[in-house]
């Protein structure tokens, strides 16, 4: 008798995971608690029998993909589900470990649960590293605050007009002193702190450098491509690449637009048709990265030196995107600017189109180095 497929739902923790299966017949049993360890994993898969005919799923979490890898490596299928897409009875209001993996054993055999993307470790280690210098920019950021705050509040200022966070700015903060010991300590806690920041900021953007060297040719390729876009210079083209993985997932560019959570939200019924804000729900990282390029096409169309120079080498139908894309953005700035819209929301919708544009390029680029694979 031919057999047929169990579903494991997991709720997992950073020491424990809650399991429950789905059998065929409709039966839905708690398997207990077992730890968050790959051993006990592996002892969990071979008690259930062929690695064929089991489906596991568990929520996108802190935890992140170590058990889908290793759960893959035992040869199981599994999918990390989308939190907030888990179907939930309004009636419920009783949350355990146990019902949660029963609800995701049970939701996943009815197939109501809708699976996020996970990346392979070589993509999830390089987000790691683009994630932690966006965290160490917004450090600096902070540190700079403080200090400029500190200087404002002490009346220092520059006797002539010295933009500030240049070299000339810095050397000025260094020469000051202070007569009160404990605000000369204070002056110079910040001015450490500002400089530290600085420096494990450029330590990082050399670490990507560095690992897009020694990356795949074809996410070389890509991350070659985007930089053809006004805007879009290396670390934002690492960033979006880190982000999406294979762009060609989306099938189509207002998929990816969706998938950024830069869409505007709607609430219509009937012949009543509003639409709100944009809905946020989706990629933060990615999100801010096309708003801060499209800042760049309120300016009118150009190919300057930096712009030139990232082209150099890029495919000539790259280029044309690239330049289709400053041609429609900055009308598309101008007449939203033109009609008094407020400058966020301008940006914010150049940044949601240029998202058509990144996708239109990761197409092309992805699909060159397919037929490069098999020729």
């Amino acid at each position: 008798m031919k057999e047929k497929v169990r579903f494991l739902g997991l709720d997992v923790h950073a020491e424990t995971i809650a399991v429950a299966i789905a059998e065929p017949d409709g039966e839905v049993l708690s398997l207990g608690t077992i730890a968050n360890r790959e051993e006990s994993i592996r002892k969990l898969v071979k008690k259930l029998g062929p690695v064929e005919k089991l489906r596991a799923c568990y929520e996108a979490g802190p935890t992140g993909y170590v058990l889908y890898w290793q759960l893959s490596k035992l040869g199981v299928d599994c999918a990390v589900i989308a939190p907030t897409l888990i179907p939930v009875k309004a009636g419920d209001r009783v949350k355990t470990d146990r019902r949660d993996a029963e609800r995701l054993a049970r939701s996943h055999r009815a197939g109501d649960l809708t699976a996020v993307w996970v990346p392979n470790e070589g993509f999830e280690a390089l987000r790691d590293l683009v994630r932690a210098r966006e965290a160490a920019k917004a450090d600096q950021l902070r540190a700079r605050h403080r200090l400029s705050k500190f200087l404002l509040r002490t009346g220092r200022r520059p006797e002539t007009k010295i933009k500030v966070w240049t070299g000339l700015y810095m050397t000025w903060i260094g020469r000051l002193r202070f007569e009160q010991p404990a605000q000369e300590f204070t002056r110079l806690d910040y001015l450490h702190e500002v400089e530290h920041m600085g420096e494990r900021v450029l330590r990082l953007e050399q670490a990507i450098t560095d690992a897009i060297k020694l990356a795949s040719p074809e996410m070389q390729e890509v991350v070659r491509g985007l930089q053809a876009l006004r805007g879009i210079a290396e670390i934002s083209a690492v960033t979006i690449v880190s982000e999406l993985g294979e762009i060609s997932r989306f099938q189509t560019a207002r998929q990816l637009m969706g998938y950024s959570g830069a869409v505007p939200s709607e609430n219509s019924s009937g012949k009543r048709k509003q639409r709100g804000s944009i809905t946020k729900t989706g990629n933060a990282h990615l999100r801010r990265i096309v708003v801060e390029a499209a800042w760049s096409y309120r300016l009118r169309p150009g190919i300057g030196l930096r712009l030139r120079k990232r082209q150099e080498g890029i495919a000539e139908e790259i280029k044309e995107v690239a330049w289709k894309a400053q041609i429609r953005l900055t009308k598309r700035y101008a007449r939203l600017s033109a009609a008094g819209k407020d400058q966020r929301k301008i940006v914010t919708a150049v940044g949601r189109e240029l998202l058509g544009f990144i996708w239109a390029i990761g197409i092309k680029t992805e699909a060159a180095n397919k037929l490069k694979m098999a020729a």
